[in-house]
C-alpha cells in the first residue's frame, strides 16, 4: 500500500433556498468519473474539465437514476478506508468546500434513516463486524476523541471540564499530537453515537448569508481502534493499530457572499488563513512529487494547526480520502471552481502508509529511550535537580535494558543515544576555537544540545528547562499509553458522570440510555 495516491471525490448538492430565491443555474454537469464545469459569464465557451475517482451527482432526488445517495458515498469511500483500518493503516477522510455546500451533511448527515452520513456509517460498519468476529484469539478495543478547531484554538469537545483551549504540541517521536485531548474508550455503537450527539452540540455554528447552520470551526473525530491477536504457539500478543480520522472542515468564504461582520468576520478570516494553508500544503505536496527535489522542499504544515493536527494524513503514513462538495449554482461559479482545483492538485499527493503492527510495544520503547537520553543530558550537566520535575524514575522493563553507565559526558547526544565523537581526534572538547557561535561550550548549564531529527543526524540546541519539560512530556505520554482498558473504562465513565452533572446543574434530565428525559428548574 505504499506510495498510494489520495482518493477524491466531489459531490455536487441540490440548489438550497438562497440559490433557488435568486433562480440560480446549474453550471455542474457529470458524466462517469469526469466533471465538467460551465462559465455563466462565458456561456458559448467551453466548460472546464476535471476527473476524479468519483463525480458523485445528488443535485437531483433518489427517482434520478444517476442520483448518488448517502449509502452510496459510503460504501464506495467509507468501506474502503475502514477495510485499510481493519489492515492495520490509519486512514482519514476530510469534506472540503465553501461554506454551505454539503460538507456537514456527508461527513455527518441527519438522524434520519438513509440520511447517515460517512462517519455514523463507519462508526456502526466498525462496530457490526467486530460484534461478528468469531476467532477466539482476535480482541478488539476502540477509543474516541472529538475535537474543535475554533480561530486557531483546539477545544475538546467531548470532556466538560476541559474548557480552555488545549495544547498543541510535536513531540519527536509521536508527532502533532493534543494534550490532555480525552480519549474515551466504547464498547458499542451506541456509547459513539452519544458521543458524537454530545460533541455535535458543543460545535460552534452561527448563522451566515450562505448557511443558516455554518459551522464555524473545523471538526476532527478520531478513532484509535485496536486488534490484539493471541499466538497460541509461543502466548504472545500482536497488535494492530489504526488512527481513524474523519475531518469536516469549516467552509471557505467570501465576506461579500457571507454577509460576515464583527466576530464573524473575524471567524471567517482564521477559517480562511488555515483553508489557505491547506492548499499550500496541498499545492506544495502535489509539486513536490511532480518534482526531484522531494524532500528539500519545505511544506508549510506548522502554519496553521489544522495542517500541523493532519501533517501524518497529508503525504505521510496514511491512507487519505478528500471529498470536495460542490454548489450546482452559477452565483457561487468562481468559489465551485476554486474547489475543484484544490481537489485537482489533491490527486497528486502519495502517501506512504504502513500498516502499524505492534506499535505500542515499539512506541513504548523509543519513549523510553528517549527518557534515558534526556536523564543522561541531565545528569551530563551535573543538573540532576531538575529530574524531580519529571516525576521520578520509568520503569524500563527488561527489554529496554539499564540505563548507560561511565562518566558523563558533555558531547552533543545523537539519536542512538551515544555521545558524537569530535570530527579531529587531536582535538578535544577543552580546546574548540572554531566552534560557531550557536554550538554549547563544556560547562554551559545553560543550553545543550540533542538530536531529535526526523531520520537524519540533525543536532538540536535545547535549554535545561526544555530538556526537563521534554522528560515531563514523554513520561506523561507513556503513563497514557500504558493505561489498561479497565483504567480507560472508568476514566471514560467518570466523564460520563461529570457531563450528566453539568446538564442537571442547567436543568437537564438525563435517561440511563444517554436521552433527554425533561427539563426543570436549574439549581439556585
Amino acid at each position: 500500500m505504499a506510495g498510494a495516491s489520495v482518493k477524491v471525490a466531489v459531490r455536487v448538492r441540490p440548489f438550497n433556498s438562497r440559490e433557488t430565491s435568486r433562480d440560480a443555474k446549474c453550471v455542474i454537469q457529470m458524466q462517469g468519473n469526469s466533471t465538467c464545469i460551465s462559465n455563466p459569464k462565458q456561456p458559448k465557451t467551453e466548460g472546464k474539465s476535471f476527473t476524479f475517482d468519483y463525480s458523485y451527482w445528488s443535485h437531483t432526488t433518489a427517482e434520478d437514476d444517476r442520483f448518488a445517495s448517502q449509502r452510496q458515498v459510503y460504501k464506495d469511500i467509507g468501506e474502503e478506508m475502514l477495510l485499510h483500518a481493519f489492515e492495520g493503516y490509519n486512514v482519514c477522510i476530510f469534506a472540503y468546500g465553501q461554506t454551505g455546500a454539503g460538507k456537514s451533511y456527508t461527513m455527518m448527515g441527519r438522524q434520519e434513516e438513509g440520511q447517515e452520513g460517512i462517519i455514523p456509517q463507519l462508526c456502526e460498519d466498525l462496530f457490526k463486524r467486530t460484534v461478528g468476529n468469531t476467532d477466539p484469539d482476535l480482541s478488539f478495543s476502540v477509543e474516541v476523541s472529538y475535537m474543535e478547531i475554533y480561530c486557531e484554538r483546539v477545544r475538546d469537545l467531548l470532556n466538560p471540564k476541559s474548557k480552555g483551549t488545549l495544547r498543541v504540541r510535536e513531540h519527536p517521536i509521536m508527532g502533532p499530537y493534543v494534550e490532555d485531548l480525552s480519549k474515551l474508550a466504547v464498547t458499542g455503537y451506541s456509547d459513539i453515537q452519544d458521543l458524537m450527539d454530545c460533541g455535535n452540540k458543543a460545535r460552534t455554528v452561527a448563522a451566515t448569508n450562505m448557511n443558516e447552520t455554518s459551522s464555524r470551526s473545523h471538526a476532527v473525530f478520531t478513532i484509535v481502534f485496536t486488534q490484539k491477536r493471541r499466538d497460541q504457539l509461543t502466548s504472545l500478543d500482536t497488535e494492530k493499530v489504526s488512527k481513524v480520522s474523519l475531518v469536516d472542515l469549516a467552509g471557505s468564504e467570501r465576506a461579500d457572499s457571507s454577509g460576515a461582520k464583527g466576530l464573524r468576520l473575524k471567524e471567517g478570516a482564521n477559517i480562511n488563513k488555515s483553508l489557505t494553508t491547506l492548499g499550500k500544503v496541498i499545492s506544495a505536496l502535489a509539486e513536490m512529487q511532480n518534482s526531484k527535489k522531494r524532500k528539500s522542499d519545505f511544506i508549510p504544515y506548522r502554519d496553521s494547526v489544522l495542517t500541523w493536527l493532519l501533517k501524518e494524513n497529508l503525504g505521510g503514513n496514511s491512507r487519505t480520502a478528500m471529498i470536495a462538495a460542490l454548489s450546482p449554482a452559477d452565483i457561487n461559479y468562481e468559489e465551485t471552481l476554486s474547489t475543484l482545483r484544490y481537489a485537482d492538485r489533491a490527486k497528486q499527493i502519495r502517501c506512504n502508509a504502513i500498516i502499524n503492527e505492534d506499535p505500542n510495544a515499539r512506541l513504548i520503547r523509543e519513549l523510553k529511550e528517549e527518557v534515558n537520553r534526556l536523564r543522561d543530558l541531565l545528569f551530563s550537566q551535573g543538573l540532576s535537580e531538575l529530574l524531580a520535575v519529571t516525576g521520578g524514575e520509568v520503569n524500563n522493563n527488561s527489554a529496554l535494558g539499564s540505563s548507560p553507565s561511565g562518566p558523563p559526558t558533555n558531547q552533543p547526544i545523537t539519536a542512538n543515544g551515544q555521545s558524537e565523537a569530535p570530527q579531529n581526534p587531536a582535538q578535544d572538547s577543552n580546546s574548540a576555537p572554531d566552534r560557531d557561535e550557536d554550538s554549547t561550550p563544556d560547562g554551559d548549564a545553560d543550553h545543550m544540545t540533542a538530536d531529535f531529527a526526523e531520520g537524519e543526524e540533525l543536532v538540536e540546541t535545547i535549554s535545561k528547562e526544555e530538556v526537563a519539560e521534554r522528560l515531563e512530556e514523554t513520561e506523561k505520554i507513556i503513563a497514557e499509553l500504558n493505561e489498561t482498558w479497565e483504567e480507560k473504562l472508568r476514566k471514560t465513565e467518570s466523564i460520563r458522570h461529570e457531563r450528566e452533572s453539568l446538564l442537571a446543574e442547567m436543568g437537564v434530565s438525563i435517561k440511563e440510555d444517554g436521552g433527554t428525559l425533561g427539563v426543570f428548574s436549574p439549581k439556585g
